[in-house]
């Protein structure tokens, strides 16, 4: 079965490297980075604004999934540190939290399009208001003293911290580029019509854009790497929010450091690394979408993972993210990576197919064997719910990183010890299958926090 989503609008080529793997601040890409860079990007318009007159005050409603998890995730927070100008790239992760409760004392916010006004009661959560576009909207308007609109916008932020002005496809570069695929079966055909390896393919397609594929993947990875020593030393026991989560994170890695049997030292490891990239994305410190914040520790630990064992250095990670890449990409153009729209199977089954992946290939495994053990991550997440208790991105997000990267070892040990057997199911099938899934999932168990174990377990 070859499909192919090459379409006017998106090509799984032309997603890029830097779409997948952003630098930001958790716990969440598409309630946090997103309205982040959305706000941002509002100010810098309004600033621009020729023969305006000043702005006074500015307006926030965040729709739907944004509306209903927005607290838990900080939403709020983002936002006003967006219309300050902070990018999420770059900016004090602790001097975002608490922005929203701030404004009562002093509500005006320092812009680059000037001081604006915006009380507390200003940015509202409307849940029960959704987008056509994406379950993720918001919206944003400026106002002169008189009360008189100056700008009206409304973003969607469609998965992994990218964000859309309502009405915009998520369009690539049309630049020429010299390897196109619209499907995994076509990027294995390229593969083994010119005896390249997959990240080839993408490293150059990258570099024909005029980007450094290399140099970001590093930058990324050195995120990735200290989220995981940061999570695994952590002090701070107690996870923010209303369930007073301790991390766990801290206590495995001393047990694993403490002379494990090897068998339980290596799952472990795993475990640890993957959950303490995970406890920092619920603190909301820096962490990179992978390809979102959700699912944000399955490659770290996956890449750790192989670093250690086969001694390998940066370069060694940043070929695994390339290889990882292509998968998320296509993902990305057949199904989602946004929870809100299809469930977290978009989010931690992705991830676990873009790890699987990677492993498989930096261990040996042929473009085939690549897309076997990236479907076997897929297949097997399936149909999970988005069902984050209280709103936040903990409970059941940390565990399921943690058992989603074991799982992606296994796909790429299972795929290469069978060798070249026909494999049933297709990575494309199976993409296919998790937007067909997605599209038939009920709306409460897509980020809502209205089902699922959400609405099951209490909060005291």
């Amino acid at each position: 079965m070859n499909n192919s989503w090459c379409t006017a609008e998106q090509c799984p080529c032309d997603v890029s490297v830097d779409d997948l793997f952003k630098i930001g601040i958790g716990p969440s890409s598409s309630h946090t980075v997103g309205p982040m860079r959305a706000a941002r990007a509002f100010v810098d318009e309004l600033a621009g604004l020729p023969g305006r007159p000043r702005p006074h005050r500015v307006s926030v409603r965040l729709l739907g999934a944004l509306g209903a998890t927005g607290v838990g995730h900080g939403t709020p927070d983002a936002v006003i540190a967006g219309l300050r100008g902070w990018r999420s790239e770059d900016c004090d992760p602790l001097l975002v939290r608490g922005q929203w409760d701030r404004l009562a004392e002093d509500p005006w916010v320092r812009s680059p399009a000037g001081p604006l006004l915006l009380r507390p009661e200003d940015v509202r959560l409307d849940p029960k208001d959704r987008s056509a576009g994406h379950p993720n909207a918001i919206d944003i308007a400026a106002y002169d003293g008189d009360g008189r609109p100056l700008l009206l916008r409304r973003y969607l932020s469609v998965g992994g911290g990218t964000v859309l002005m309502e009405g915009e496809h998520q369009a690539g570069s049309r630049r020429a580029i010299p390897w196109h695929f619209g499907s995994f079966v076509e990027l294995v055909e390229i593969c083994e019509r010119h005896s390249m390896t997959i990240d080839e393919v993408v490293r150059q397609n990258e570099e024909a854009r005029g980007r450094r594929p290399d140099d970001h993947l590093v930058r990324v990875w050195g995120v990735m790497n200290a989220a995981i020593e940061r999570g695994a030393s952590a002090s701070d026991s107690i996870l923010p929010g209303s369930l007073a989560l301790r991390r766990r994170a801290p206590r495995l890695t001393a047990a694993v450091t403490g002379g494990a049997p090897v068998a339980v030292s290596e799952l472990s490891r795993l475990h640890a690394a993957a959950m303490a990239v995970s406890e920092e994305n619920a603190a909301g410190r820096r962490v990179a979408t992978a390809p979102t914040n959700g699912a944000a520790g399955i490659i770290p630990a996956v890449v750790d993972f192989y670093l250690r064992s086969a001694g390998a250095g940066a370069q060694g990670a940043v070929g695994m993210l390339l290889t990882a890449s292509a998968i998320g990409a296509i993902v990305k153009a057949g199904a989602s990576v946004s929870g809100a729209e299809i469930g977290c199977q978009g989010e931690v089954g992705t991830a676990c197919a873009m790890a699987a992946g990677a492993l498989c290939s930096a261990l040996g495994g042929t473009p085939a064997q690549v897309g076997k053990a990236a479907e076997i991550g897929i297949e097997h997440h399936l149909g999970l719910t988005c069902d984050p208790v209280a709103g936040l991105v903990q409970v059941p997000c940390i565990e399921r990183n943690a058992i989603a990267a074991v799982t992606a070892v296994q796909a790429a040990m299972l795929t290469l010890a069978e060798g070249e057997p026909r494999n049933r199911v297709s990575l494309d099938t199976a993409v296919t299958t998790m937007a067909q899934v997605g599209a038939d999932m009920h709306a409460k168990y897509k980020e809502t926090s209205l089902g699922g174990l959400a609405a099951n377990v209490p909060v005291c």
